[in-house]
C-alpha cells in the first residue's frame, strides 16, 4: 500500500499553550475521495473554516480511523519547551515525535517551511500546502481541532484567562487579562516579554 502523510502545525504564534503538530496519513487512492467527500472539491486552510465545520470534519476523520482507512495523530509541544528551545525547534521536535520508522519509505508532504528529519527521504515541503494538498489540509484540521480542545481543557484549570475564547492567541482580551493577572504557568514567557509583564 502506498501511503501518503501530510504534516501541518497549529499554534505557532499564541502567547500561551503548546504548539501542536498534526500528521494525517492514508493510501494515495484516498486522495480524490477525501477531496470530494470532506472538502467538497475545494481545499481550504483550516483557519478559514468555522470551528463547527472543523469539528464536523474531525468527527468524520475519527470514523475513518476506526475503519482503518486513515491514520492521524497530534503531538503537543509545551510552552516550556518552546521557551527553552525556540518555536522552530519545538515544531521540529513535534514532527520527529509524530513520525515513526514505519513511514520511512512513505511520501511525506509538509506545509509551509516545515521539514521532517533527513532520514525521511521522500519528503516535500509545499508553500500554502493546506490549500494545495489534501493530506496536509487534513493534518491542518486535526492539529487545529486537537489544540483547540486542549486549550478549552486548560481554560478550566486556569479560568482567569479566557483560553476557551481565544485559545491563547494575543487578542485584546487576552492581553488585558495578562496585564490584570500576570502570566500563568502555560504562558510562553519568550512570547510575552514585549508585554513587559512579570509572572505572578
Amino acid at each position: 500500500m502506498k501511503y501518503v502523510y501530510g504534516i501541518d502545525e497549529a499554534g505557532r504564534g499564541p502567547l500561551a499553550g503548546p504548539v501542536s503538530v498534526g500528521v494525517f496519513g492514508a493510501e494515495k487512492k484516498m486522495e480524490k475521495w477525501l477531496l470530494k467527500n470532506i472538502f467538497e472539491n475545494k481545499l481550504r486552510d483550516s483557519k478559514k473554516l468555522s470551528p463547527n465545520k472543523r469539528k464536523e470534519i474531525y468527527k468524520k476523520f475519527c470514523l475513518l480511523k476506526e475503519e482503518n482507512k486513515v491514520f492521524f495523530s497530534v503531538s503537543h509541544i509545551s510552552n516550556k519547551i518552546i521557551d527553552e528551545n525556540g518555536i522552530s525547534k519545538a515544531v521540529r521536535l513535534g514532527i520527529s515525535k509524530s513520525l515513526s520508522p514505519k513511514v520511512l519509505k512513505c511520501k511525506i508532504r509538509l506545509d509551509g517551511l516545515l521539514k521532517a528529519p533527513p532520514k525521511f527521504k521522500n519528503q516535500k515541503t509545499i508553500i500554502k500546502g493546506d490549500e494545495k494538498n489534501v493530506f496536509i489540509a487534513c493534518a491542518s484540521i486535526v492539529a487545529k481541532v486537537s489544540r483547540d480542545r486542549l486549550m478549552c481543557q486548560l481554560a478550566k484549570k486556569y479560568p482567569k484567562y479566557g483560553f476557551e475564547i481565544h485559545k491563547g492567541y494575543g487578542t485584546v482580551l487576552h492581553r488585558t487579562l495578562i496585564k490584570k493577572y500576570g502570566l500563568s504557568v502555560i504562558h510562553r514567557k519568550t512570547f510575552c516579554k514585549n508585554l513587559t509583564i512579570l509572572s505572578k
